[in-house]
């Protein structure tokens, strides 16, 4: 089976997804492998955890487009900006200091389902481009309202002579912290905007495990292999379900395979299929009926797998 597995890279600041993405494919490239895929953006301004997809993984990278994340940012009251972060200029100041208590006040309102209006400096598309295109050529840009989930948030400094405050978040996916940022500074009579931001957790995934992107660029090939996550941690939310080699065959030429009593107990919905007690085979969907049916399945070609 071809090498396949997700890097868990801390990007550095300054440099986009894509370019890292980039940089990963080639120096996994001498190892067969031709796809990489990153599994949700980080602003160039952003560092910290992003998961990339190597070789069949990127078959499975929906999985943490849709999941949860984890954040560390830091808001800087008194003045907004055209972009809602550091990187945009100066569009208003306020004189009004915020302190301690008054933030440690408003942040609770912004815990469980909230709107928020995404930036107009985002990639979400309009009439099929980037709303950033058109707010980078001087147009107007409007996006409608959205409801996103804070799961928890916590201050965890605050320095009142430079008005700059850390907060912890993890919330929902889709969720714009540049636009939190905003809002909370509102809340707080003031304005603010995002000065730095770096995402500790995506999906089952955390900063901690994570290599800088000059390790990985230094590293031999040995240790790129082993520095892989397996593939299926990226389902890892979901049931497993083992299966015996003639199902596991039948499964990859397409076939359904039904799972002995169609009153059994086996969960419908989808499951993490195994063959042969460890090894990975893929995405599949159990119906009500107790039949199984491929959903994604890895590649069988010959090749390396991280070890697990």
């Amino acid at each position: 089976m071809p090498l396949h597995g997700v890097a868990l890279v801390d990007k550095p600041a300054g440099m986009s997804s894509f370019s890292v993405v980039s940089r990963l494919r080639r120096i996994f490239r001498p190892l067969g492998v031709t796809k990489a895929g990153h599994t949700g953006t980080l602003d160039p301004l952003a560092t910290g955890l992003l998961p990339i997809c190597i070789g069949e993984a990127t078959k499975f990278a929906q999985r943490l487009l849709d999941s949860d994340k984890g954040y560390q940012a830091v808001v800087q009251f008194g003045v907004s900006t055209t972009t809602g972060d550091a990187e945009g200029s100066t569009l208003e100041q306020s004189s009004h200091r915020v302190t301690r208590e008054a933030l440690e006040s408003v942040l609770p309102a912004f815990l469980g389902p909230i709107e928020q209006t995404p930036p107009a400096f985002s990639a979400l598309k309009i009439n099929g481009r980037p709303a950033y295109e058109l707010a980078r050529a001087g147009q107007a840009v409007t996006l409608a309202r959205r409801t996103v989930c804070i799961y928890s948030m916590e201050l965890m400094h605050f320095d009142e002579a430079s008005q700059c405050a850390g907060i912890s978040v993890r919330c929902s996916k889709g969720t714009y912290i540049r636009s939190l940022a905003v809002d909370i500074a509102r809340a707080a009579d003031t304005v603010g905007h995002l000065a730095s931001l770096r995402r500790t957790l995506t999906g089952g995934f955390s900063l901690q495990d994570a290599c800088t992107l000059d390790d990985w660029m230094s590293a031999d090939e040995a240790r790129l292999v082993q520095w892989l996550r397996p593939t299926d941690q990226l389902l890892g939310d979901l049931p497993r379900i083992e299966l015996n080699p003639h199902q596991a065959t039948d499964l990859r030429n397409g076939k359904v395979v039904q799972l002995g009593d169609p009153l059994g107990a086996t969960s419908a919905g989808l499951q993490r299929a195994y063959a042969d007690g460890s090894d990975f085979i893929g995405l599949v969907h159990v119906d009500a009926q107790q039949r199984l049916r491929a959903e994604r399945l890895l590649s069988t070609q010959s090749g390396a797998t991280p070890e697990k």
